[in-house]
């Protein structure tokens, strides 16, 4: 199934509808006794610190000290006012069982910490928006030297002081070992330097009554389930002809090894004939793969529609100065395509069409949308969102990880490695998803699944070869991915 990822203001709203069906202490419970056993799981010795900001962050720390307390562990709990409804309530039930609550500064928590196994973060939630006040600026400055002592920290739903809809790393912010996220990931939890603050994150799911999360999220984050009920399937009857005909549209002196290696992927992952087409000499890196060179585009691309379009075309890699004008005419082919690096061009904003597959790193998404890196990088399912409005088709904004926008959804990839940070990677990418849209999947549907199955390479790849990888040591891992995913496929 799909993971959900909710913005600030799609929590809120959740937490409304909760409120309304007089469902929220309920709610804060259950996400309570969730994180509470989380911290069991992972730190199951020493006392017990938590600390409870004002709002209904705060409240649900106090439902954890409660119900750790309820399952023996020594509980300390220093708190600011409670400002939220709950939090008051949850601070009275707390001191019925017998918990003490102590004002939260930064002496006592310097004391308290002291002795502690492991520190609860509830400070601040997703409703927090920079800046931070200078009191809980020193506050987290004290935690995270707690942290830097030895002490470990698990934070409620985002680490204090990080914007829960920002990818931009804040300082100062709680970095947190382990975060606890409730009903859905966040934008922070999955990209840039805000990650980094989160540590390993659990998703806790929440009952909440069905359709309410789903309706409030603005984009998911499939499951290798879900990407595999979308991987083509052969039939026994299936032959070369029928497996996708793919052509690979690039390669410029100097830049010939672009193509090649988006042919050996589209191989590799499942194409039944790969031809490269180029102005240059391709290095032949496989004899499956078939390269056929041109003199020019103006006599090379009316000649070649003449003798039968294929199922797929990528182009754009290592093509050159002359992209925009092949990638316009082949735009006007109508068949499914992968358009990736030199095709990637603000000229051919509109003129794609639904089976397009546009497929930028962040540097490519800033120059198509006239903005800078660092505003792609700090947002980036924003950003894939307004270049699909701005292309057309499907969006695959590259990186880790990468983002697939399609008209009317917004999925999140999962996997991958650092390693696969290495020229080449893209080219292969773009092979993939031309293998799988000639093998006749939709473009948003080769998007999610082809950034999956290279990622699922590249982490098999990153176990044989360690950090340095090079895109052809993913290429060849391609087969074992595809069968890793199609293992977690649902029966027909």
């Amino acid at each position: 199934m799909s993971e959900f990822i909710l913005s600030p203001e799609g929590a809120r709203r959740v937490d409304a509808r909760l409120e309304r069906a007089g469902l929220l202490d309920l709610t804060m419970e259950e996400a309570g006794r969730a994180v509470a056993d989380a911290v069991q799981a992972s730190f199951p010795d020493g006392p017990v610190l938590v600390l409870a900001g004002g709002g209904a962050n705060g409240g649900d720390a106090l439902v954890v000290a409660r119900q750790l307390l309820a399952l023996g562990r020594t509980v300390r709990v220093l708190a600011q006012p409670g400002k939220h409804p709950l939090t008051r309530l949850n601070r009275r039930r707390l001191r019925a069982v017998g918990g003490e609550v102590r004002p939260l500064q930064v002496a006592a928590l310097r004391r308290a910490a002291a002795s502690a196994g492991v520190l609860v973060d509830g400070l601040l939630g997703t409703g927090f928006v920079p800046p931070l006040r200078p009191a809980l600026a020193e506050l987290i400055g004290a935690l995270n030297a707690t942290r830097r002592a030895g002490v470990p920290v698990l934070s409620i739903d985002v680490p204090s002081g990080v914007e829960a809809a920002s990818a931009q790393e804040p300082e100062p912010s709680v970095r947190a070992d382990v975060t606890v996220t409730l009903m859905g990931l966040k934008t922070a939890l999955l990209f840039g330097e805000a990650a980094t603050r989160a540590g390993r994150v659990t998703l806790v799911p929440l009952r909440v009554p069905p359709g309410w999360v789903r309706e409030e999220a603005f984009a998911t984050r499939p499951d290798d389930a879900a990407v595999a009920a979308r991987l083509p399937v052969r039939t026994s009857g299936a032959h070369k002809g029928t497996a996708g005909r793919v052509w690979i549209v690039g390669g410029h002196p100097g830049t010939v090894g672009a193509a090649a290696l988006a042919g050996l992927g589209a191989l590799r992952a499942g194409a039944g004939l790969v031809t490269v087409h180029s102005l240059a000499e391709v290095p032949l890196v496989t004899p499956e793969l078939m390269v056929q060179r041109h003199v020019d585009w103006d006599q090379a691309l009316p000649a070649l529609r003449a003798v039968g379009l294929p199922d797929a075309v990528a182009l754009g890699m290592g093509l050159g100065p002359e992209a925009v004008r092949v990638a316009r005419e082949v735009l006007t082919w109508g068949i499914p395509t992968v358009l990736d690096a030199d095709a990637l061009h603000p000229e051919l904003a509109g003129q794609g069409h639904p089976e397009c597959l546009w497929t930028p790193h962040p540097g490519e998404a800033a120059r198509l949308l006239g903005t800078r890196t660092a505003d792609v990088t700090r947002d980036p399912l924003a950003a894939a969102r307004r270049l699909q409005t701005l292309l057309g088709g499907t969006v695959v904004l590259k990186g880790g990880p990468s983002v697939v926008a399609s008209a009317g959804a917004l999925s999140v990839s999962r996997g991958g490695h650092p390693g696969m940070a290495s020229g080449g990677m893209g080219d292969t990418l773009s092979g993939i998803l031309a293998a799988l849209l000639g093998q006749g999947l939709s473009a948003a549907d080769a998007g999610v699944a082809g950034v999956r199955l290279h990622a699922r390479a590249g982490e098999r790849a990153a176990s044989t070869h360690g950090y340095g990888l090079i895109a052809t040591d993913v290429s060849d891992q391609l087969g074992a991915a595809w069968l890793d995913l199609a293992a977690d496929a649902p029966p027909p």
